[in-house]
């Protein structure tokens, strides 16, 4: 089989991979506190073409491409501001503690609701947890505060502080989840209430991204029909 065929199928598979990777940020530009992700290609290596009569190199042929890992962008966005008791974003580094059925993830999404029982939730349903490893039973959204050291005080009373880890080796649990090795409470980070992070998402960018991947699936698309096409000529022809 023509290696032709391998190498363009190589590329559309990796373009397809990368379509689907900003197809998702995409989806999540407006969600706060989402960090985008970055598909880094890598060539599966290279042949040397010798020549059959003397060995000598004729030069070398790539063997296709792959990509070789997806990279988050952890930087820290512009905090927009709601207005919103509910609402807290992190200035600076770290990551908000939740309990999930999974176990313990972290998040910097910091839109936030009350369950029945009056503790604080995720706006996907799970429980914030406070510096204790507890859930933080808040009570009510009226005479809520929430300081910069992410004490929680309902009614002029403190009912908890909010569990902000720095993350060591995260790993992207969904939108908006990382799980990773939790560390010491980011010293220069400070909690924002009424206010969200806003999505890491450049759209414009993103679309560009999606137009120069979409052109690169068609080029390896077109390479395939021609080689195809030749594939045919030479077996009509007696010739293969």
């Amino acid at each position: 089989m023509d290696r032709g065929l391998y190498i363009a199928a190589s590329g559309m598979v990796a373009e397809l991979t990368r379509q689907d990777q900003v197809a998702n940020d995409l989806a999540n530009a407006s969600t706060p506190g989402y960090k985008p992700d970055r598909s880094a290609q890598q060539s599966f290596g290279e042949l040397l073409l010798q020549n059959t009569a003397d060995g000598a190199a004729v030069g070398t042929l790539g063997l296709g491409a792959r990509i070789s890992r997806t990279v988050t962008d952890l930087s820290p966005r512009a905090l927009e501001q709601t207005g919103e008791p509910l609402d807290v974003a992190l200035d600076g580094d770290g990551f908000l503690a939740v309990e999930t059925p999974a176990g313990r993830r972290y998040t910097r999404d910091g839109q936030l609701t009350l369950d029945a029982e009056g503790r604080l939730r995720t706006a996907t349903g799970y429980l914030v947890l406070g510096d204790d490893g507890r859930p933080i039973r808040a009570g009510s959204a009226s005479g809520l505060e929430i300081a910069a050291d992410g004490t929680v005080r309902s009614g002029g009373r403190a009912v908890g502080r909010l569990g902000v880890v720095s993350l060591r080796e995260p790993v992207k649990q969904g939108d908006t989840l990382f799980a990773g090795l939790p560390g010491p409470r980011p010293a220069a980070t400070a909690v924002r209430q009424g206010y969200l992070e806003g999505s890491g998402v450049d759209a414009t960018t993103a679309l560009v991204g999606m137009l120069q991947s979409l052109r690169a699936y068609q080029s390896d698309q077109q390479a395939i029909q021609a080689i195809d096409e030749t594939l045919e000529k030479g077996i009509a022809a007696g010739g293969i």
